[in-house]
């Protein structure tokens, strides 16, 4: 759910050598964004980074100081750096080769073939014709043979099935074909928003309202007012399950977090919305 940048800042060490005197090492760090002329940045604790590391003394501070200087002095003379570029990404061809990903053409491809002929008892998680899609992936290789093949995965509220399709990119034909109750894969973007639309219809959305407007002083009308996350809920990492929500894990039920558009979160998780009978339950 979450995802975490990490940079790491390039060290330069001036000069042909470092001199060492105690413990202290003298060593001169470039920051990226931060000029000749401007204080390094400090961590916590008061530590200038960039700065010698240590007390080796008034020798090693000069000696430090010295090749700092020496440092800047060549990095002022020369000129700017031009700007960093990012080169264009390939050009995705229509279909891939080996254990390449699978390209858009072929995701399209495979979901059309894996809904071929389309069954009109299947439902979607809105009720609608057809099963809902849950994703598609490149299916392992059989041995010896280098055909690709995708694996396309739907749920058919109907009858809280998962139905798992193998489809032949190759020849366009559907070679394996089941379906299975009781198994849950994680939820799909449109479950998600479709739970907070159950949520935000029903009376247990009051308090969510409620709290938005305390937040932005704006009311809440629409699922894109919020960003939101969520997965199955399963009800055996729970201590107390109430008795509405004893069948999920049969029926298809999600938690959901959320949070106003690039600011406050608004807590859902004691909301669990069982999307095969369509209700919200709250728990704790």
């Amino acid at each position: 759910m979450y995802e975490i940048a990490r940079r790491h800042l390039g060290k330069v060490v001036a000069g042909a050598a470092m001199a060492v005197t105690g413990t202290a090492a003298a060593v001169a760090i470039s920051l990226p964004g931060v000029s000749a002329g401007e204080a390094p940045p400090r961590a916590a604790g008061g530590t200038t980074l960039g700065g010698a590391a240590g007390g080796g003394g008034a020798s090693g501070e000069a000696e430090g100081a010295g090749a700092a200087e020496s440092g800047a002095g060549a990095q002022a003379q020369g000129a700017t750096p031009p700007p960093a570029t990012v080169a264009p990404a390939a050009a995705e061809g229509e279909k891939g080769v080996g254990s390449d990903p699978l390209t858009d053409d072929e995701l399209a491809r495979a979901e059309t073939l894996a809904l071929t002929p389309p069954a009109a008892a299947q439902q979607n998680v809105e009720g609608g014709r057809g099963p809902q899609h849950l994703g598609t992936g490149l299916a392992d290789p059989l041995p010896g043979d280098g055909t690709r093949r995708a694996e396309v995965r739907f749920y058919d509220y109907g009858r809280d099935e998962l139905i798992t399709r193998t489809v032949n990119l190759a020849t366009g034909k559907v070679e394996k074909s089941a379906a299975q109750r009781g198994v849950q894969p994680s939820a799909h973007p449109e479950e998600l928003r479709e739970a907070l639309e159950l949520i935000l219809a029903g009376p247990l959305g009051k308090g969510v309202k409620e709290d938005y407007k305390d937040a932005t002083g704006k009311e809440l009308t629409s699922t894109g007012q919020l960003w939101f996350n969520g997965d199955v809920y399963r009800t055996y990492r729970e201590a107390n399950v109430p008795a509405q929500l004893t069948r999920c894990g049969e029926h298809r039920c999600v938690r959901l977090v959320t949070k106003v558009l690039n600011g406050a979160w608004i807590d859902t998780r004691d909301l669990i919305v069982d999307l095969s009978a369509r209700t919200v339950t709250r728990v704790g």
